[in-house]
């Protein structure tokens, strides 16, 4: 679930503030992965869900730097030091026939909101899928998460009420696996391998 930074605002309170001039935004390293690592404690904590965090610096090496990245992560750094980071992985939309951008975590450490920096992650997300040609650009809110909501209308953001989110974990997840045992056949057809 994400959770911005307030919404940037001018002394005035009427626009919004210009990043500043030291704000720098780029692809995580394996190296940052402590950073990371802090940022979704934080988050966690503010989401009163620190209960749940089980992600170690370990296991963020292996999904994020492994041999297959399950998803890249956008730092934001302030004078060198990293303030806020966005997690996020492609998505796919079978009506579009395109890949989106899925954001799954959006954070700003309290001392650096209402500066423009959540709001130039978001803008170099946005950018990334339009690069990339993706579709969509998506993420979930917790719906007590007003100052969430906020800002993300302020970005133009459309909320999905007609959608729910669900989610199987643990046992759940474990118990619908083993109601088919079946084999997935990993191999396409030999009509599908033909190159045309």
């Amino acid at each position: 679930m994400t959770r911005p930074p307030s919404p940037p605002v001018s002394s005035s309170g009427s626009s919004p503030a210009a990043p500043p001039a030291d704000l720098a935004i780029r692809l995580a390293t394996a190296a940052d992965v402590p950073a990371i690592l802090g940022f979704i404690r934080a988050l966690a904590r503010y989401e009163k869900l620190e209960h749940e965090v089980v992600a170690s610096e370990a296991a963020l090496h292996a999904t994020l730097f492994g041999a297959r990245p399950a998803a890249e992560v956008l730092l934001a750094e302030l004078a060198g030091t990293p303030v806020g980071f966005a997690l996020f992985f492609p998505s796919y939309s079978t009506f579009l026939a395109k890949p989106g951008l899925y954001l799954e975590d959006l954070f700003v450490e309290p001392a650096a909101r209402g500066r423009g920096i959540g709001l130039a992650l978001m803008s170099a997300l946005a950018r990334i899928a339009v690069a990339r040609s993706y579709g969509r650009f998506e993420w979930s809110v917790l719906d007590w998460n007003r100052p969430a909501l906020d800002f993300y209308a302020k970005l133009g953001a459309v909320p999905m009420s007609e959608w729910t989110v669900q989610r199987l974990a643990g046992a759940p997840l474990t118990a619908l696996a083993e109601r088919w045992s079946g084999t997935i056949d990993t191999m396409p057809p030999p009509s599908a391998r033909r190159e045309g």
